[in-house]
């Protein structure tokens, strides 16, 4: 088990007993992180993926019981909404993650119109259509977390995700609009990642690569020279600040976009 999964691990055994979370993109990288510690801090937790074999694997590293997996493909609106209903008929959920894979890269005006359809509607249009579900049970369990995964991007655009940049702006601008509509017992916030050590990143590299002629290595020691930490961040780190974000004690901290970046970002 990762060390800050274990005795070191952030925050007090059993915080957030009682309390049910529903991950999304649970499979690998930052979803597959926070699950292990929201577990870690006495949730327990559903998580949401395409992929069951992958979330067998990650359900066996969970810490404590009651975990469950729900398969879910965020594109698909409608049977999104049937599965999220069936699930709140046996269980309250108090923590949601939104979370999800990003569009390929490239420059903005190479996409058409078609490229923007699947993408927004593994966000934005799932993250609406799951709050939208689950916000009133929240409010009647007087308690509610949503954390949106969302990019640096919202503050900062990054060259050659042009799409990227388009959709999480988008859905920072939503969050902050639900932030001043909830239920004052419901929070909703988003987590910005930078740099961070995931599938994804590995495969903008190598893109960048392709494209460039530059080899990964040399293309992320450029990023690197971005980061004042000078390393890429561990999805367990951006997994414990969204478990933070869940706590009782951040009841006050609501429509903010916190980055977890190792420093790059200039912008205050």
């Amino acid at each position: 088990m990762d060390k800050m999964l274990g005795p070191e691990f952030p925050y007090a055994d059993g915080i957030l007993n009682g309390k049910n979370a529903l991950v999304c993109g649970a499979s690998k990288g930052i979803g597959r992180a926070t699950s292990l510690m929201l577990a870690r801090a006495g949730a327990n937790v559903v998580v949401c993926a395409r992929s069951s074999d992958k979330l067998d694997d990650l359900l066996e590293e969970m810490y404590g019981s009651g975990h469950s997996k729900l398969i879910l493909d965020l594109e698909d609106t409608s049977a999104l909404e049937i599965k999220i209903n069936r699930l709140i008929k046996n269980q309250n959920i108090h923590i949601l993650v939104n979370n999800a894979g990003g569009p390929p890269g490239g420059p903005l005006l190479s996409n058409s119109i078609d490229d923007f359809d699947a993408p927004f509607k593994r966000h934005l249009h799932a993250a609406h259509t799951i709050t939208k579900i689950l916000a009133p049970i929240m409010e009647s369990e007087g308690y509610g977390r949503i954390v949106n995964i969302i990019s640096t991007s919202v503050r900062e655009p990054i060259d050659n995700i042009g799409l990227s940049n388009t959709l999480r702006g988008a859905m920072g601008s939503w969050a902050k609009s639900l932030s001043r509509e909830l239920s004052p017992c419901i929070t909703i916030n988003n987590i910005l990642p930078g740099f961070t050590d995931t599938d994804r990143l590995g495969s903008l590299a190598k893109s960048i690569s392709d494209r460039t002629g530059n080899s990964i290595e040399s293309v992320q020691d450029k990023w690197m020279d971005s980061v004042p930490i000078q390393r890429l961040i561990d999805p367990l780190e951006t997994g414990a600040a969204v478990t933070w974000l869940c706590l009782p004690s951040s009841g006050s901290i609501r429509g903010i976009s916190l980055a977890v970046d190792g420093g790059r970002m200039r912008s205050i």
